[in-house]
């Protein structure tokens, strides 16, 4: 609910705060302490999150988030302001004065984290520990994701996109072996979704976003390259366990169109079965 409406006066102080105050969280905010991977981080005069990794990090458009830092006229809400302030690692009291600032009421109550997922998926995910599941819809938003997976891969609480973690995530990028090759088994991927929905602005938005802060994300989408896999092969090299093989495979849902689940197994040949129970023994120790 917006706030009461200020005057002339009060709309310029309050654009004046709401800037300086975004400009000086940010600044406190190295990309380090959000996971990004070194190879994103370009060569900078100031400290901190720049605009475009604040608002690749948050789902939300360059644009807009600029926006909302000049303290322009847009529409904003809960979810989105909530998805800044935990990229930006605000305290309560901060982000009750993030969302004064946007000229919304500041919720009494937490909301409701992840969204709703039908019991068949949802018991599928669950189901198929050991060995790691993820959910994700057409924009590949991680919408659920088993602990397997967060063991593996290293999902966080923040990691929202998986397209998102692969480019930025330190922890994912250090691990995940041959990852030129999937970088552009990837894109090539989400070009070909972004083919499937063309009327869908939001894949244009996030392929602009992720040129703007991934450098190698820019490169390999120049190239233009399709690539449409159902199944393959991932190799993690985990921290604690060593070596992890998978073959995955991609199930689409009647139930759920646009969404996709990601099913790994462990690959034949391997002793990735008994790695990967050992980590997850310690892991819930």
């Amino acid at each position: 609910m917006e706030i009461t409406r200020l005057s002339a006066e009060g709309r310029s102080r309050r654009t004046a705060e709401i800037r300086e105050f975004l400009r000086s969280r940010r600044a406190r905010v190295s990309p380090a302490d959000v996971g990004m991977a070194g190879g994103v981080v370009r060569s900078r005069r100031t400290p901190g999150l720049r605009r475009e990794e604040v608002a690749v990090l948050a789902g939300v458009g360059v644009s807009w988030y600029t926006w909302l830092e000049q303290g322009r006229e847009i529409n904003v809400s809960a979810d989105v302001l909530d998805a800044i302030a935990r990229v930006l690692r605000l305290d309560a009291a901060e982000r009750e004065h993030l969302y004064l600032l946007a000229g919304l009421n500041p919720p009494q109550a937490s909301p409701a984290v992840g969204r709703v997922v039908p019991d068949g998926p949802r018991q599928v995910i669950d189901s198929w520990l050991p060995h790691p599941a993820y959910l994700i819809d057409r924009h590949w938003n991680l919408v659920a994701v088993n602990r397997a997976a967060e063991v593996v891969f290293g999902y966080r609480e923040h990691d929202y996109n998986c397209l998102v973690t692969f480019f930025t995530g330190v922890r994912y990028r250090s691990s995940l072996c041959h990852w030129r090759d999937a970088a552009q088994a990837i894109v090539g991927q989400f070009r070909a979704d972004t083919a499937r929905y063309p009327d869908d602005a939001e894949f244009g938005r996030i392929a602009a976003d992720m040129c703007a802060v991934s450098p190698e994300f820019a490169e390999i989408w120049k190239e233009h390259s399709v690539r449409n896999a159902t199944s393959g092969t991932k190799t993690v090299a985990h921290p604690e366990a060593g070596e992890l093989s998978f073959t995955y495979t991609t199930l689409t849902l009647p139930e759920m169109p646009g969404h996709r689940l990601m099913l790994h197994t462990p690959a034949a040949g391997t002793d990735t079965q008994e790695r990967l129970a050992a980590l997850l023994g310690s892991a819930v120790a």
